[in-house]
């Protein structure tokens, strides 16, 4: 089992997409295991980005992450990370496949309406800005069995 993290910008809770793309990761047998809404502060958005903020670009995406309330939401399955970007789709809107989370509503670079962790490393980083550890509700949920094997 991985955790990642995933954020539903601004645009996306501005556009009242939240429960079409939450639903997708319950439909895929995901287990969300901490979810809050949350207004990121410039402060944040320095330590989430912190590998953008010296690039051209950063003053822009801190503008927009910072614009309107973000849902944070600590996900867990079987290769959730590679799973969830999988489900997101190319991070330019215009460039994702239909199907996905980016190509079926976003048609922007910036305004994709989602982050996820890229890799695990980043994940257990961008975790511990967004959640305590008394923020997991760990749990199993009496669907797990219908979802996957019990040996995997």
């Amino acid at each position: 089992m991985q955790r990642t993290l995933v954020l539903l910008k601004p645009d996306c809770v501005q556009r009242r997409l939240m429960g079409e793309v939450i639903s997708r990761f319950e439909a895929k047998g995901l287990e969300i295991v901490a979810m809050k809404m949350i207004q990121i502060t410039p402060e944040l958005a320095k330590q989430h980005y912190a590998e953008h903020v010296e690039k051209p670009f950063y003053g822009g995406l801190e503008a927009f992450i910072t614009s309107a309330p973000v849902i944070a939401m600590a996900i867990d399955g079987l290769e959730v990370i590679r799973v969830v970007r999988e489900m997101l789709g190319a991070t330019s809107g215009l460039k994702a496949a239909a199907g996905t989370i980016r190509g079926d509503f976003s048609s922007s670079r910036q305004m994709n309406l989602v982050h996820a962790s890229d890799g695990e490393e980043a994940a257990a980083r961008e975790l511990k800005l967004y959640f305590g550890d008394s923020e997991f509700c760990d749990f199993n949920s009496p669907m797990t069995s219908f979802m996957r094997a019990s040996d995997e």
